[in-house]
């Protein structure tokens, strides 16, 4: 029979000779054909192959122009997709290299001073690195998936190539539970007067990594059980796509209605103190509130979170790829090296560090012009004299003649 073969654009499986092999046309045509569903309703949605009496495979019929609703004519074809997703994949490789570049170092910056290790910057430490792991998740799978493209994706199905995706299917998930996870602390921080902090940090560790390894673990046994094929990077049945997405989209809702519920708080307090300041001020400060929170609770997945995957393919890309992409440098902007406390202690330790250079400097001054006196010159030489060979042996032989 004829073996599973790549042909560029979709995989073809195993067949004996003389099968027919009938296939839908590969999703991401609807990214760039006219139609967005129209043809995937007509009667030329489905390719075919014949394994051959020379065990060859036949030209797919009928075409994929014909069968996929790909107009040749069209301003957008694969060539252009092509050059249009490698534009985009180095916009968002920047932002995520910009964003473990700034994560790292707001780790530094929370872990080397003992005043910023409480239960509120724990939090953030998590939560950055959770994005550094999600930018490392995305730097993994595109160098173990995509880095060669003559790779033959029917028969890659190895042991690293399914870790590399599962990898990255941990990443996302601790990272949306971590963006959770801060949206509940600073509700719960708005709320009540008093916290104990030693009663949720733990829970909070908990949930955040343990709830995204429990469904992880679920997600691999149904792929290994019920769906493994390939890299585990394919289309994926109602069963196993739900075990990620439901969990992901539980975290987005409940994220948005907090952040719902932060701002009217916050409208709350600022009507409260409207004696103290004009109403355009207190306008100003709820616009800059929200706008910082909104890359803190994740809200922009929320345009997207609850229609299919094809819908608005070009701006879903722009907002959870590009825009995702540097959500953790924003982050670490606005949780660090924006936090007013943040600045006074690095502030204090330059001027630390500045003040033992001087000492040492000044020390260093003080022993060279010592070394350098003209006292010190009057001393070493009598010192000498006192020591000196020549001076003995001369004494020596006076005693001699004198006797």
């Amino acid at each position: 029979g004829c073996a599973r073969d790549w042909d560029g654009l979709t995989c073809w499986p195993r067949a004996t000779f003389g099968e027919v092999v009938k296939i839908p046309c590969p999703q991401f045509f609807e990214e760039f054909t006219n139609t967005h569903g129209k043809t995937f309703l007509s009667l030329f949605c489905f390719l075919q192959r014949n394994c051959t009496q020379e065990e060859h495979w036949s030209e797919p019929f009928p075409p994929y122009t014909v069968a996929c609703g790909f107009d040749e004519g069209s301003s957008k074809g694969p060539e252009d997709q092509k050059s249009y997703y490698s534009a985009f994949w180095r916009v968002y490789t920047a932002g995520y290299a910009a964003s473990v570049t700034s994560l790292v170092t707001a780790l530094i910056v929370f872990a080397a001073f003992r005043k910023f290790h409480c239960t509120r910057n724990y939090i953030h430490m998590h939560l950055f690195v959770s994005f550094i792991l999600r930018a490392i998740a995305v730097f993994t799978k595109d160098a173990v998936l995509f880095a060669d493209e003559t790779m033959d994706h029917c028969l890659m199905s190895t042991v690293a190539c399914k870790a590399a995706v599962a990898f990255f299917q941990f990443s996302i998930l601790a990272n949306f539970f971590w963006l959770l996870i801060e949206g509940i602390y600073l509700q719960t921080l708005l709320l009540l007067t008093f916290v104990s902090n030693k009663q949720f940090v733990w829970w909070f560790i908990f949930t955040g990594w343990g709830a995204p390894a429990a469904v992880l673990f679920a997600w691999v046994l149904t792929r290994i059980h019920q769906q493994n094929t390939g890299c585990w990077d394919d289309d994926e049945n109602g069963v196993v796509l739900w075990i990620i997405k439901g969990p992901i989209l539980i975290t987005v809702l409940i994220n948005f209605i907090i952040f719902i519920n932060v701002i009217r708080i916050l409208v709350h307090k600022l009507k409260s103190q409207e004696g103290g300041g004009s109403h355009s001020s207190h306008f100003v400060r709820l616009a800059k509130s929200t706008l910082l929170l909104i890359p803190l609770f994740g809200v922009h997945y929320i345009v997207f979170a609850f229609f299919p995957e094809s819908t608005g393919l070009e701006a879903r890309l722009y907002i959870e790829l590009g825009l995702g992409s540097f959500q953790g440098f924003v982050v670490a902007l606005l949780y660090c090296f924006s936090n007013a406390e943040v600045q006074t202690e690095l502030k204090k330790q330059l001027c630390k560090w500045q003040y033992q250079e001087y000492l040492t400097f000044t020390h260093k001054q003080g022993t060279l012009s010592r070394e350098n006196s003209p006292v010190n010159y009057v001393t070493q030489l009598s010192l000498l004299e006192k020591i000196s060979p020549k001076r003995k042996t001369s004494g020596y032989h006076n005693g001699v003649t004198t006797v």
